[in-house]
């Protein structure tokens, strides 16, 4: 599983370096996440870390550059991860949105095993589900949308869902 996060990491990498100069630079990359971080962030929302997700953020912590390292996205690291979810916990208010839920999801707006790890700005983010209905699987990812009431799953896993970025034009 660790080899395959290198060689995501290296096909995200390359992919960004041809459409900007100095891309890997721009997303100031953070070094590896340790045993430590992975322990906090378990303990924190009370989940398991998802092997693929170990692997990938073992490669790089998050970033804290500008560039989106995927689609529109900013790749949180696991400190940001955790501010984001409690702010989730404690602030989303669902009131007068509409459910759209795909099975495979639970039917509700925020769930606590969900895991934010990416945001786009704008008060949506990537998460990885941990806690899917019968009819999904553990890793699966989807978005929280903060004003909209859709919940997809975008693919069944981490990896799957960089390999269809990798694939966009």
């Amino acid at each position: 599983m660790l080899n395959q996060a290198v060689f995501l990491w290296t096909r995200i990498i390359n992919r960004g370096s041809e459409r900007e100069v100095d891309f890997k630079q721009s997303l100031q990359l953070l070094s590896g996440a340790a045993d430590e971080d992975f322990h906090l962030i378990e303990r924190t929302l009370g989940i398991t870390f998802p092997e693929e997700l170990k692997s990938f953020y073992s490669i790089q912590n998050g970033a804290v550059g500008g560039s989106s390292f995927l689609r529109n996205l900013t790749l949180s690291p696991i400190s940001l991860i955790i501010e984001n979810w409690s702010f989730l916990q404690e602030e989303f208010d669902p009131d007068d949105m509409e459910m759209d839920i795909d099975s495979e999801i639970k039917p509700v707006l925020w769930h606590s095993k969900w895991i934010p790890i990416a945001e786009n700005g704008g008060g949506d983010y990537l998460c990885i589900d941990t806690d899917p209905a019968e009819a999904g699987v553990v890793g699966q990812v989807l978005y929280f949308w903060h004003d909209w009431g859709n919940r997809s799953v975008e693919a069944k896993s981490l990896f799957e869902f960089v390999e269809i970025c990798l694939q966009e034009d």
